[in-house]
């Protein structure tokens, strides 16, 4: 399991994920568009951080996103689907661009998460 912040700055959403940096990533990769945005508003219930557990492998308390297409390599990453979060149905559909290779190695076919803060 990995722990990932996220943080809302400059206008939008972004993960905290330095190491990607240091590898020569951009901190535009690290933008959260596309539906994922709107899914971390929902998260962070109005604060600016949100800690949360992630795993291609279900955990405990975890919530469930499923991969629905791989996009073309022209625009990369996939499409995901979260029926519900904490209990609540949500049918948030959104893009994990290709920074999901670096933290998985791979497109998961499903990935899961859990609030932590």
């Amino acid at each position: 399991m990995q722990r990932h912040t996220f943080i809302r700055q400059f206008g939008g959403w972004y993960i905290d994920l330095p190491e990607y940096i240091a590898q020569g990533g951009s901190k535009a990769d690290l933008a959260m568009v596309a539906g994922a945005d709107t899914l971390l508003d929902m998260i962070a219930a109005g604060h600016d951080q949100v800690t949360l557990d992630i795993d291609a492998a279900p955990f405990e308390g975890a919530d469930e996103l499923r991969l629905l297409r791989v996009c073309a390599p022209e625009t990369g990453g996939g499409d995901y689907v979260m029926e519900a979060f904490e209990g609540r149905r949500i049918d948030q559909e959104l893009w994990l661009c290709d920074v999901t290779l670096f933290v998985f190695g791979d497109l998961p076919e499903r990935v899961y998460i859990r609030r932590v803060a």
